[in-house]
Protein backbone atom coordinates (compact mmCIF):
# COMPACT_ATOMS: atom_id res chain seq x y z
CA UNK A 1 0.00 0.00 0.00
CA UNK A 2 1.09 3.59 -1.01
CA UNK A 3 1.59 5.62 1.95
CA UNK A 4 -0.28 8.75 3.13
CA UNK A 5 1.51 11.54 2.03
CA UNK A 6 0.23 15.19 3.41
CA UNK A 7 1.87 17.12 0.66
CA UNK A 8 -0.03 14.94 -1.97
CA UNK A 9 -3.90 16.31 -0.30
CA UNK A 10 -2.78 19.82 -0.49
CA UNK A 11 -2.00 19.65 -3.74
CA UNK A 12 -5.52 17.98 -4.88
CA UNK A 13 -7.22 20.23 -2.57
CA UNK A 14 -5.34 23.44 -4.43
CA UNK A 15 -6.88 21.57 -7.78
CA UNK A 16 -10.09 21.06 -6.41
CA UNK A 17 -10.44 25.07 -4.84
CA UNK A 18 -9.44 26.28 -8.97
CA UNK A 19 -12.46 23.74 -10.36
CA UNK A 20 -15.40 26.35 -9.57
CA UNK A 21 -13.94 29.33 -10.94
CA UNK A 22 -13.89 27.16 -14.50
CA UNK A 23 -16.65 25.35 -14.63
CA UNK A 24 -19.26 27.96 -13.11
CA UNK A 25 -19.56 31.01 -15.85
CA UNK A 26 -20.25 34.81 -14.64
CA UNK A 27 -23.99 35.70 -14.07
CA UNK A 28 -24.72 38.54 -16.41
CA UNK A 29 -26.80 41.32 -14.67
CA UNK A 30 -29.32 42.48 -17.12
CA UNK A 31 -29.40 46.31 -17.54
CA UNK A 32 -31.56 48.46 -15.81
CA UNK A 33 -34.55 50.26 -18.31
CA UNK A 34 -33.31 53.43 -18.83
CA UNK A 35 -36.04 56.56 -18.66
CA UNK A 36 -35.76 60.07 -19.28
CA UNK A 37 -38.36 62.09 -18.10
CA UNK A 38 -39.65 65.54 -17.08
CA UNK A 39 -39.06 66.46 -13.72
CA UNK A 40 -42.86 67.51 -13.00
CA UNK A 41 -43.50 63.88 -13.32
CA UNK A 42 -41.14 62.63 -10.58
CA UNK A 43 -44.00 62.23 -7.86
CA UNK A 44 -45.77 59.96 -9.72
CA UNK A 45 -43.78 57.81 -11.66
CA UNK A 46 -41.12 57.38 -9.17
CA UNK A 47 -44.39 55.56 -7.63
CA UNK A 48 -45.58 53.67 -10.82
CA UNK A 49 -41.90 52.53 -11.77
CA UNK A 50 -42.14 50.84 -7.91
CA UNK A 51 -44.73 48.68 -8.74
CA UNK A 52 -43.78 48.05 -12.23
CA UNK A 53 -40.50 47.00 -10.52
CA UNK A 54 -42.08 44.58 -8.64
CA UNK A 55 -44.44 43.23 -10.86
CA UNK A 56 -42.02 42.54 -13.89
CA UNK A 57 -38.60 42.04 -12.11
CA UNK A 58 -37.86 44.93 -14.35
CA UNK A 59 -34.95 47.56 -13.14
CA UNK A 60 -36.18 50.57 -13.96
CA UNK A 61 -33.62 54.14 -13.80
CA UNK A 62 -35.15 57.32 -13.94
CA UNK A 63 -33.15 60.56 -15.25
CA UNK A 64 -35.01 63.61 -14.51
CA UNK A 65 -34.81 66.83 -15.19
CA UNK A 66 -35.86 69.59 -17.93
CA UNK A 67 -37.53 68.10 -21.14
CA UNK A 68 -35.05 70.12 -23.33
CA UNK A 69 -31.96 69.23 -21.38
CA UNK A 70 -32.67 65.96 -21.75
CA UNK A 71 -34.11 66.02 -25.04
CA UNK A 72 -30.33 67.53 -25.93
CA UNK A 73 -28.83 64.75 -24.24
CA UNK A 74 -30.87 61.95 -25.82
CA UNK A 75 -29.68 64.04 -29.02
CA UNK A 76 -26.28 63.87 -28.26
CA UNK A 77 -26.37 59.56 -27.86
CA UNK A 78 -27.04 59.95 -23.90
CA UNK A 79 -28.54 55.99 -23.70
CA UNK A 80 -31.87 55.94 -23.10
CA UNK A 81 -34.54 53.41 -23.29
CA UNK A 82 -37.61 55.67 -23.31
CA UNK A 83 -38.13 59.37 -22.92
CA UNK A 84 -41.28 61.37 -21.80
CA UNK A 85 -41.76 65.03 -22.16
CA UNK A 86 -43.89 67.66 -20.85
CA UNK A 87 -43.51 69.10 -24.25
CA UNK A 88 -44.66 68.12 -28.02
CA UNK A 89 -42.13 70.32 -29.38
CA UNK A 90 -38.90 68.64 -27.97
CA UNK A 91 -40.31 64.85 -28.71
CA UNK A 92 -41.10 66.58 -32.55
CA UNK A 93 -37.28 68.02 -32.64
CA UNK A 94 -36.11 64.15 -31.63
CA UNK A 95 -38.07 62.80 -34.36
CA UNK A 96 -36.57 64.82 -36.80
CA UNK A 97 -33.16 63.66 -35.77
CA UNK A 98 -34.59 60.11 -36.14
CA UNK A 99 -33.97 59.59 -32.43
CA UNK A 100 -37.39 57.67 -31.47
CA UNK A 101 -39.29 54.97 -32.32
CA UNK A 102 -42.31 56.89 -34.21
CA UNK A 103 -44.44 53.51 -33.87
CA UNK A 104 -44.25 53.77 -30.18
CA UNK A 105 -45.37 57.36 -29.84
CA UNK A 106 -48.30 58.50 -28.09
CA UNK A 107 -49.68 61.63 -25.87
CA UNK A 108 -49.77 60.46 -22.45
CA UNK A 109 -51.26 62.73 -20.07
CA UNK A 110 -52.21 66.89 -19.72
CA UNK A 111 -51.53 69.25 -16.76
CA UNK A 112 -51.96 72.37 -15.89
CA UNK A 113 -50.40 75.31 -14.78
CA UNK A 114 -50.88 77.04 -11.51
CA UNK A 115 -49.53 80.96 -9.33
CA UNK A 116 -48.24 79.05 -6.32
CA UNK A 117 -47.54 81.00 -3.03
CA UNK A 118 -45.23 80.45 -0.17
CA UNK A 119 -46.38 79.88 3.32
CA UNK A 120 -48.37 83.53 4.32
CA UNK A 121 -48.75 85.18 1.01
CA UNK A 122 -52.14 86.03 0.22
CA UNK A 123 -54.47 84.21 -2.86
CA UNK A 124 -54.81 86.37 -6.35
CA UNK A 125 -58.29 87.15 -7.88
CA UNK A 126 -56.22 87.02 -11.56
CA UNK A 127 -52.84 86.78 -12.82
CA UNK A 128 -52.64 90.42 -13.09
CA UNK A 129 -52.89 90.68 -9.26
CA UNK A 130 -49.16 88.89 -9.31
CA UNK A 131 -47.68 91.99 -10.34
CA UNK A 132 -48.88 93.99 -7.29
CA UNK A 133 -48.36 90.93 -4.77
CA UNK A 134 -44.73 90.61 -6.09
CA UNK A 135 -43.79 93.65 -5.01
CA UNK A 136 -40.15 93.41 -4.84
CA UNK A 137 -39.95 89.64 -4.82
CA UNK A 138 -39.02 87.35 -7.21
CA UNK A 139 -41.36 85.13 -9.73
CA UNK A 140 -39.72 81.57 -9.96
CA UNK A 141 -40.14 80.06 -13.22
CA UNK A 142 -38.31 77.30 -15.15
CA UNK A 143 -36.53 78.48 -17.86
CA UNK A 144 -38.84 81.03 -19.65
CA UNK A 145 -37.07 79.83 -23.19
CA UNK A 146 -36.48 76.28 -23.08
CA UNK A 147 -38.36 74.55 -20.18
CA UNK A 148 -42.15 73.73 -21.39
CA UNK A 149 -43.13 74.74 -17.48
CA UNK A 150 -41.41 78.10 -18.23
CA UNK A 151 -42.60 78.46 -21.65
CA UNK A 152 -46.10 78.08 -20.75
CA UNK A 153 -45.83 80.05 -18.16
CA UNK A 154 -44.38 83.15 -20.16
CA UNK A 155 -47.25 82.35 -22.44
CA UNK A 156 -49.58 82.60 -19.58
CA UNK A 157 -47.88 85.94 -18.61
CA UNK A 158 -48.28 87.44 -21.89
CA UNK A 159 -51.92 86.76 -22.55
CA UNK A 160 -52.41 88.94 -19.15
CA UNK A 161 -50.40 91.49 -20.54
CA UNK A 162 -47.47 91.91 -17.46
CA UNK A 163 -44.58 89.84 -19.22
CA UNK A 164 -43.01 92.58 -20.25
CA UNK A 165 -43.46 94.29 -16.43
CA UNK A 166 -42.35 91.13 -14.81
CA UNK A 167 -39.56 89.14 -16.77
CA UNK A 168 -37.06 91.87 -14.80
CA UNK A 169 -38.22 89.60 -11.75
CA UNK A 170 -38.46 86.39 -12.77
CA UNK A 171 -35.84 83.88 -11.09
CA UNK A 172 -35.61 80.86 -13.78
CA UNK A 173 -34.35 77.47 -12.80
CA UNK A 174 -33.18 74.25 -14.56
CA UNK A 175 -37.11 72.72 -14.06
CA UNK A 176 -40.05 73.30 -12.77
CA UNK A 177 -39.23 71.64 -9.33
CA UNK A 178 -36.45 73.63 -8.67
CA UNK A 179 -38.94 76.65 -9.35
CA UNK A 180 -41.09 74.87 -6.89
CA UNK A 181 -38.36 74.81 -4.57
CA UNK A 182 -37.54 78.40 -4.24
CA UNK A 183 -40.86 79.06 -3.27
CA UNK A 184 -41.45 76.07 -0.81
CA UNK A 185 -38.18 77.71 0.82
CA UNK A 186 -40.02 80.62 1.01
CA UNK A 187 -36.84 82.09 -1.05
CA UNK A 188 -39.54 83.75 -3.62
CA UNK A 189 -42.70 84.83 -2.67
CA UNK A 190 -44.70 83.21 -5.71
CA UNK A 191 -43.72 81.16 -8.85
CA UNK A 192 -45.40 79.37 -11.67
CA UNK A 193 -45.45 75.69 -11.79
CA UNK A 194 -47.92 72.68 -13.00
CA UNK A 195 -50.27 72.28 -10.68
CA UNK A 196 -48.75 68.19 -10.25
CA UNK A 197 -46.00 70.39 -8.90
CA UNK A 198 -47.88 72.59 -6.32
CA UNK A 199 -50.22 69.27 -5.21
CA UNK A 200 -46.62 67.64 -4.37
CA UNK A 201 -45.56 70.25 -1.89
CA UNK A 202 -47.20 70.67 1.25
CA UNK A 203 -45.36 74.52 1.90
CA UNK A 204 -47.24 75.92 -0.61
CA UNK A 205 -50.35 77.14 -1.58
CA UNK A 206 -52.27 77.54 -5.23
CA UNK A 207 -52.58 81.32 -5.47
CA UNK A 208 -54.49 80.91 -8.51
CA UNK A 209 -55.14 78.52 -11.19
CA UNK A 210 -54.16 79.51 -14.39
CA UNK A 211 -57.13 79.10 -17.16
CA UNK A 212 -56.09 76.81 -19.94
CA UNK A 213 -56.68 79.49 -22.69
CA UNK A 214 -54.05 81.34 -21.44
CA UNK A 215 -51.54 79.06 -22.80
CA UNK A 216 -50.84 76.28 -25.37
CA UNK A 217 -52.50 72.70 -24.38
CA UNK A 218 -49.59 71.13 -21.89
CA UNK A 219 -49.38 67.68 -23.49
CA UNK A 220 -46.71 64.91 -22.00
CA UNK A 221 -45.72 62.70 -24.90
CA UNK A 222 -44.24 59.01 -24.64
CA UNK A 223 -41.84 57.25 -27.30
CA UNK A 224 -39.14 54.95 -27.14
CA UNK A 225 -35.21 55.38 -28.12
CA UNK A 226 -34.34 51.93 -27.94
CA UNK A 227 -37.29 49.90 -29.67
CA UNK A 228 -37.64 46.45 -27.64
CA UNK A 229 -39.80 44.25 -26.01
CA UNK A 230 -38.78 46.36 -22.38
CA UNK A 231 -39.56 49.65 -23.71
CA UNK A 232 -42.87 48.76 -25.50
CA UNK A 233 -43.95 46.92 -22.49
CA UNK A 234 -43.21 49.83 -20.35
CA UNK A 235 -45.04 52.23 -22.54
CA UNK A 236 -47.85 49.86 -22.05
CA UNK A 237 -47.86 49.64 -18.45
CA UNK A 238 -47.85 53.48 -18.60
CA UNK A 239 -51.47 53.33 -20.48
CA UNK A 240 -52.77 51.21 -17.67
CA UNK A 241 -55.27 51.52 -15.16
CA UNK A 242 -52.66 51.25 -12.58
CA UNK A 243 -50.78 54.13 -14.05
CA UNK A 244 -53.73 55.95 -14.32
CA UNK A 245 -54.97 55.99 -11.24
CA UNK A 246 -51.43 57.04 -9.89
CA UNK A 247 -51.27 59.86 -12.56
CA UNK A 248 -54.72 61.07 -11.50
CA UNK A 249 -54.05 61.22 -7.82
CA UNK A 250 -51.28 63.72 -8.44
CA UNK A 251 -53.20 65.70 -10.74
CA UNK A 252 -52.44 64.44 -14.20
CA UNK A 253 -54.91 63.75 -16.73
CA UNK A 254 -54.57 61.08 -18.58
CA UNK A 255 -55.43 61.01 -22.79
CA UNK A 256 -58.90 59.64 -23.16
CA UNK A 257 -58.11 57.89 -26.54
CA UNK A 258 -54.80 56.39 -26.68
Amino acid sequence: MTPFKPKNLVRWMRVLCLIPMIVLPSVATAEPLRVFAAASLKTALDEISATYETDTATEVSISYGGSSLLARQIGAGAPADVFISANVGWMDDLARQGRIDETTRLDLLRNSLSVIAARGKPALSSLADLQTALGTGKLAMAQTNAVPAGIYGKAALNSANIWQDLQAQVAQTDNVRSALALVASGAAPYGIVYQTDARAETRVTVAFPIPDSMHPPIIYPVAAINTNDRSRAFIEFLTSQTADQVFEAQGFTPVEYR
